[in-house]
């Protein structure tokens, strides 16, 4: 009395945990609450299935598994003082230096094992540590999937079915004593492989070639091929039981035999600490902050001239969805990038909700109502979207190029690019970013060798990319974060910093110093150039982009007016006149006498010939002029005809005649049916509203507080449900016992009678009860009122009062009191 019993099974572990504790359990592996379990037996079910248990393994960090993998080679339970000899060895292989590896792990291990026990994989005291079966299944060796310690099977497990003729051949040999038990055999034999002064002394005779054959499988793999006839130190080793059959051709060095050649250890190199992210550079704080506050500008700009690229309209949609190559190509060219890194702003423009697909018949993408929003905002506000849409962000853009599982080529803005893990590896980079000093640099090969040890599993699981998608998103980070602004100069911002710990006002206040403030004028030049020496404000950035075609981009960007821009500035609505006060208005510099020469003699042309819709038509007042078209060889194409001496008529499309005579140097206008000019305004296509694109989850997210406690309640009341003591049923001739685990039965009129006499005494009874889709559920439930054929009573299994249809249960009886069952 008074003593606590170890727990038998793993439910019987959870059941003994505190509230906290299970909370922590469900925080850690939140696919176990899909559905809330109904009691702690169902949840240590669920927390042993395979899926579940290789999902619990996936997350856990190098020394974490390296613990779960000595626990699937130990004895089952085994002591801690056990597991702690499988990770630090026996202390005998004098030849190595250990000492400080075994305190590490003595003081890592404590820590790993809390972690095993938080998610239910290990469970049990110190001294009768078990790891769950399942587990245990799948990091235990077998010949179709060989341990991650690179130990084989015990001697038990491979000498099943060996003849008892072939046992006493092996002791022979040995120089153990016969025995004709094969038990007794097989455990001669196990005590003699760890027994480390009779190993050592049996050792002492081996043949060197037989000592070689052993290093090359004592860590791994454990199996080997023999012939027929094997070489004399094979036949050494076999017959002597260092090397058991499997099958004919193949053997195995048994574990405990190679337990002795580790000295001891399941893991060649055990390692209890992370390894140290390393620094490339230590850089000045001030230095790094403006560094990416310049590249934060770049990306803002960056953005803005792709949308403004596809304002009309942009690339049509692939028929498997996506942009297509050369499309992809036309905006590397048009942004001055790489089609790599192109696509990362075709990706984040999409993933910030500022593009999407128009759904027309002729699905194109083009910005979204957003874009305009997102124009409207300042500088630094529209980084902080920019940066918030990418850090959970499943897509990724580094994909775009490469081909999927069945050999279709990825392309950007195609279906086919979310990877879940991408959030979580940015997020961590990022972290371990913050970790180091402000203006430190850290060396990405350590960064990688720190991931690896936290997700080994991950790390080194086979994807359709290659072996190690973690690593490629890691170096994809790092190359986005930079272009981003996140990073400057490869150390992370200030303002990053901000956005990461404290949110997007904190990261904007920080960065709006750093930006340079847009400016209210131009430096006109005299060959038809206008320098813009910083960033411009965006009324002046948008009529002079009409105006002028950009030549060239970088500190200053240089604007260059020709023919077809004043046109173009024309063709949006502009007079002479406007443009001339437009110039003089916004440049430091007097306005050049060529420019103001260009602009009068585009305007006076401008809309001298007029394009409309026949199919398409040409109106001249100058007959020379319609002559002269005519007469000109490029025109051919056009099929023009005179159907009067003012008007030609042509079989191509307005648009089409448009652009043609605009090659041949004319400057027409397009008009209206009721013959007014056509005004063509940039920026005027959007889509319909769009919500940004939502991250594929991976696996169950995070539950919070309120569910987790909810949950735990709800496990709780359902367990006191299905381990109360019961009393059986009155014992009428309707009546049945109840057994464990099933529904009460009972008539109509013996569950109305007892229901009525709880709720009147105010006592709990136990009830079966079938809901309206048919699922049965035993529930607890303390009766308050019964009326018109429904009861209402607390429900103790969900921890809310509720009402139940009399008729839809299937039986009472009264809960044992204390003593009773």
């Amino acid at each position: 009395m008074g003593t606590t019993t170890p727990p038998r099974t793993l439910a019987e572990a959870l059941r003994a945990r505190g509230d906290e504790s299970l909370a922590g359990l469900l925080r850690a592996r939140p696919d176990l609450l899909n559905p809330v379990p109904n009691d702690i037996t169902q949840l240590a079910t669920r927390a042993g299935t395979r899926a579940s248990v290789v999902r619990a393994l996936e997350h856990l960090d190098r020394f974490a598994l390296q613990t779960a993998e000595a626990l699937a080679v130990a004895p089952d339970p085994a002591p801690y003082d056990t597991l702690l000899s499988l990770l630090t060895g026996d202390g005998l292989d004098d030849g190595e230096q250990r000492d400080d590896v075994g305190a590490a792990v003595t003081a890592a291990l404590p820590g790993a094992l809390a972690t095993l026990r938080e998610q239910a994989l290990v469970w049990g005291e110190d001294e009768r540590l078990r790891l769950v079966r399942t587990a245990r299944e799948l990091l235990a060796p077998s010949p179709q999937h060989p341990s991650p310690t690179g130990l084989g099977p015990t001697v038990a497990e491979a000498t099943a079915g060996m003849s008892p003729g072939r046992l006493q051949e092996i002791l022979a040999a040995t120089g153990l004593p016969a025995t004709h038990d094969p038990v007794s055999a097989v455990a001669a034999l196990s005590a003699l492989f760890t027994d480390r002064t009779r190993m050592a002394e049996l050792l002492d005779t081996a043949p060197v070639e037989a000592l070689s054959v052993l290093d090359r499988l004592v860590w791994g793999p454990p199996y080997g091929e023999v012939t027929p006839n094997p070489t004399p130190p094979v036949k050494w080793l076999r017959d002597r039981g260092l090397l058991l059959p499997v099958s004919t051709r193949t053997v195995v060095l048994p574990r405990e035999a190679a337990l002795h050649l580790r000295a001891g250890r399941a893991h060649r190199v055990p390692e209890p600490v992370p390894p140290v992210v390393a620094t490339a550079a230590e850089r000045d704080p001030q230095a790094v902050d403006r560094a990416a506050a310049g590249q934060a500008f770049t990306a803002l700009s960056t953005v803005e001239e792709l949308l403004k690229l596809w304002n009309g309209g942009g690339p049509a949609i692939l028929r498997a969805g996506g942009l297509s190559v050369r499309e992809l190509k036309r905006v590397a060219a048009a942004l001055e990038v790489t089609e790599p890194i192109a696509a990362f702003w075709v990706e984040l423009a999409y993933a910030a909700g500022l593009l999407a697909t128009d759904g027309e018949t002729d699905e194109r993408y083009a910005p979204t109502p957003a874009y305009d929003e997102w124009l409207d905002l300042s500088a630094q506000d529209r980084w902080t979207h920019l940066a918030t849409a990418w850090l959970p962000a499943t897509r990724v853009p580094g994909l775009v190029g490469g081909q999927d599982a069945k050999g279709r080529a990825l392309s950007a803005l195609g279906p086919e690019l979310d990877r879940s893990a991408a959030p979580d590896v940015r997020r961590r980079v990022l972290a371990l970013f913050a970790e180091l000093p402000p203006g430190t640099a850290p060396d990405p090969e350590t960064l990688l060798q720190r991931l690896r040890w936290e997700r080994p599993l991950r790390s080194s699981a086979p994807s359709a990319e290659g072996t190690d998608l973690r690593s490629r998103l890691a170096l994809w980070t790092l190359n986005e974060s930079e272009l981003l602004g996140i990073t400057g100069r490869g150390a992370l911002s200030a303002q990053a910093r901000a956005l990461l710990n404290e949110g997007e006002e904190a990261a904007a206040a920080l960065l709006a110093p750093l930006l340079p403030e847009p400016l209210d004028h131009v430096l006109l030049q005299a060959d038809l150039t206008a320098v813009a020496p910083g960033p411009l404000e965006r009324p002046l950035a948008e009529t002079l982009s009409v105006l002028a075609d950009v030549e060239s981009k970088g500190g200053a960007t240089v604007y260059r007016f020709t023919p077809g821009s004043v046109r173009r500035a024309l063709d949006a609505g502009q007079a002479a006149a406007d443009l001339h006060a437009f110039l003089a208005a916004h440049s430091r510099t007097p306005v050049p006498q060529p420019l103001s020469y260009l602009i009068d003699d585009v305007a006076r042309r401008h809309g001298h010939l007029r394009i409309g819709a026949a199919s398409a038509y040409v109106r001249c007042d100058d007959e020379a002029v319609l002559n002269e078209i005519l007469a000109d060889r490029r025109s051919t194409g056009l099929r023009l005809r005179r159907l009067a001496p003012t008007v030609l008529a042509s079989q191509a499309d307005p648009g089409a005649l448009l652009e043609a005579l605009r090659e041949m140097g004319y400057a027409p206008a397009a008009e209206s049916a009721e013959g007014d000019v056509l005004i063509t305004r940039a920026g005027a296509r959007r889509t319909p509203p769009r919500t940004p694109p939502t991250p594929v989850p991976e696996g169950p997210p995070t539950p919070d507080d309120t569910l987790l406690g909810a949950a735990v309640r709800a496990i709780r009341a359902g367990d006191t449900a299905a381990t109360v003591v019961r009393k059986d049923p009155a014992n009428t001739a309707s009546s049945s016992t109840t057994t464990s685990g099933s529904l009460p039965r009972t008539t109509s009129a013996e569950t109305l009678a007892t229901i009525q006499a709880a709720a009147m005494t105010g006592t709990a009874v136990w009830i079966g009860y079938v809901n309206a889709e048919g699922a049965a559920s035993q529930r607890v439930i303390a009766p308050v009122r019964v009326e018109g054929g429904f009861v209402t009573a607390y429900d103790h299994t969900a921890d809310e009062v509720r009402t139940f249809a009399l008729h839809r249960i299937t039986g009472v009886a009264e809960l044992a009191e204390d003593g009773e069952g």
